[in-house]
């Protein structure tokens, strides 16, 4: 197999999803980031149930750039865990670079409330 862009990204997602479980009372934050939307789950893996989703692909208001979006993806996923009951979670970054849009996702879900 070749070691492509992707290829590495898989590899690191499956060395850190060994060691991070989302569990009922603290569930996994997993971000996707594609070249054009973010989208951010909350999942139960022991029930294998998504609690919330929130993505820049159903928001009706994306103005401003790419890491502005994810700052307001950020701020729709708390809002949605909140209403879910949830407050704690554990970050699943899948894999990304800590930075740039995933970064500010993180960011905006703390200011508006989850915690971890």
């Amino acid at each position: 197999m070749a070691i492509t862009k992707r290829n590495s990204r898989l590899r690191i997602k499956s060395r850190v999803r060994g060691k991070i479980r989302g569990t009922a009372e603290r569930p996994r934050l997993s971000v996707f980031r594609s070249n054009k939307q973010i989208y951010a789950q909350i999942i139960d893996d022991n029930s294998g149930k998504t609690l919330a989703a929130a993505s820049s692909a159903k928001m009706s208001d994306l103005s401003g750039n790419k890491i502005d979006q994810a700052a307001k993806v950020g701020a729709a996923i708390a809002e949605q865990a909140k209403a879910a009951g949830v407050e704690l979670v554990v970050f699943d970054r899948n894999g990304y670079l800590y930075h740039g849009r995933v970064k500010q996702l993180a960011e905006a879900a703390r200011e508006a409330g989850l915690k971890f």
